[in-house]
């Protein structure tokens, strides 16, 4: 809603400008302006503390007397609008007036209100994503309440383009098969550097992506590759690696496992010269150290394993897709906390796996030989293998991680 003038008897714009249009009023006008934005009468006094000459003299000029001569001014808005019918030079009065000069008068209110509705539609997007995957409804929600996508975007118009396309790519997440970052934006959005680092788009979607598969937010060009990488998206071939020891089917895996030697396996490697052979099964550990201690202890002789190196890369997940297709089986351990349950789950959310000591059993065996070790910290994870898992770490509230466990571990490796 708008305060206009109306069809009231145009001002004398010539002389309102050289009575009211001096500087030394423009702090007037102003709180006469603010008023009409709330709906508030101009009415009553309006202050100014601590005055300039300049400021006393003009509301001298205006009123025709000094407005008193303390540490603030003060002028009546009755006065001024009385000024101001009786001149002639507003027969309106200061509404009008304030109008003429300033412009149009939108009340607060109202705008205020039709901005927020605005705002809430522009969250449509996220909304109707939430609905269909009911896991991102938390992420959803903070979005809307964190306050981040109103100071990247700026505008409800902004926001409701900038989320509709963030929910365009989470939507087409994980990217089956693994692809580069810049050919899936160019596919999906029309311009390879849409999710380029620090723009608006990147920073959501990462968001998005991050509550999709439960990594924890690292920070840094690592933790935004990593991010990516859980999804399928790569930066390149070659900075995508896991790390495996005695598979077999390709003329350097054949080399490795007779010597004995955990192989560094790049994404490259495996979209183009995938092994040729599958175990029966096949061991996933989390931590380099177990695969390293596996191979000093067995060499050849230790069953296939194949080791994470934390949240599972694109080229772990490639690796483990193309086993599992060729007839393999997967058995899992990781560290008994809250990050190595996530990581857990999102392996499992893309190759099924059965537990490999790693239960609400085998934590509290664990924690009964290692009394007094590390407690356990972070937000709480689910365990869809073991229900009873997260109470129990809960319960006990200790992390154990791979390594303190690494002696039963090595017994089924042999």
């Amino acid at each position: 809603m708008e305060v206009t003038p109306g069809t009231a008897p145009t001002v004398d714009d010539v002389r309102l400008r050289r009575l009211l249009g001096a500087p030394g009023l423009s702090w007037l006008v102003d709180r006469a302006r603010r008023r009409l934005e709330r709906g508030q009468p101009l009415t009553g006094p309006v202050s100014l503390s601590a005055p300039s000459s300049d400021q006393r003299m003009a509301a001298e000029r205006l009123l025709g007397r000094a407005p008193g001569g303390g540490r603030s001014l003060s002028v009546r808005l009755e006065a001024v609008d009385d000024l101001l019918r009786r001149s002639g030079i507003s027969p309106a009065g200061l509404t009008a007036a304030v109008v003429a000069l300033t412009g149009p008068v939108t009340l607060l209110g109202p705008a205020r209100a039709e901005e927020e509705r605005a705002w809430a539609q522009a969250y449509a997007p996220l909304d109707a994503l939430a609905d269909e995957v009911p896991a991102l409804r938390p992420w959803a929600e903070r979005l809307r309440g964190d306050g981040l996508v109103r100071r990247l975007a700026g505008t409800p118009t902004a926001a409701a383009d900038l989320l509709g396309r963030v929910a365009t790519v989470v939507r087409a997440l994980p990217a089956e098969p693994a692809m580069s970052l810049p050919a899936f934006a160019s596919r999906l959005l029309g311009s390879a550097h849409a999710l380029d680092d620090g723009t608006p788009l990147c920073t959501l979607t990462l968001s998005g992506v991050r509550a999709l598969t439960g990594l924890p937010d690292t920070g840094g060009a690592q933790g935004r590759r990593e991010a990516w990488t859980s999804v399928g998206l790569l930066r390149d071939e070659l900075s995508s690696t896991v790390l495996a020891l005695n598979l077999r089917g390709t003329p350097a895996l054949d080399w490795m496992a007779d010597a004995g030697e955990p192989a560094v396996l790049t994404l490259r490697q495996l979209t183009r010269h995938p092994p040729r052979s599958a175990p029966p099964t096949v061991r996933i550990c989390e931590n380099p150290a177990v695969l390293a201690a596996a191979a000093d202890t067995y060499g050849a002789g230790c069953a296939p394993l194949v080791c994470l190196q934390g949240q599972p890369s694109a080229a772990a997940l490639v690796l483990l897709s193309h086993l599992h297709a060729h007839g393999s089986r997967f058995r899992y351990h990781g560290d008994f906390d809250w990050g190595g349950l996530r990581i857990a789950g999102a392996l499992l959310r893309r190759v099924p796996w059965t537990p490999w000591r790693y239960t609400a059993a085998d934590y509290h065996a664990a924690v009964h030989m290692l009394p007094g070790g590390p407690p356990l910290t972070g937000v709480r994870a689910d365990a869809p293998w073991d229900p009873e898992l997260p109470d129990a770490l809960q319960e006990a509230g200790m992390r154990v991680e791979e390594e303190a466990v690494l002696g039963d571990l090595l017994s089924d490796l042999g």
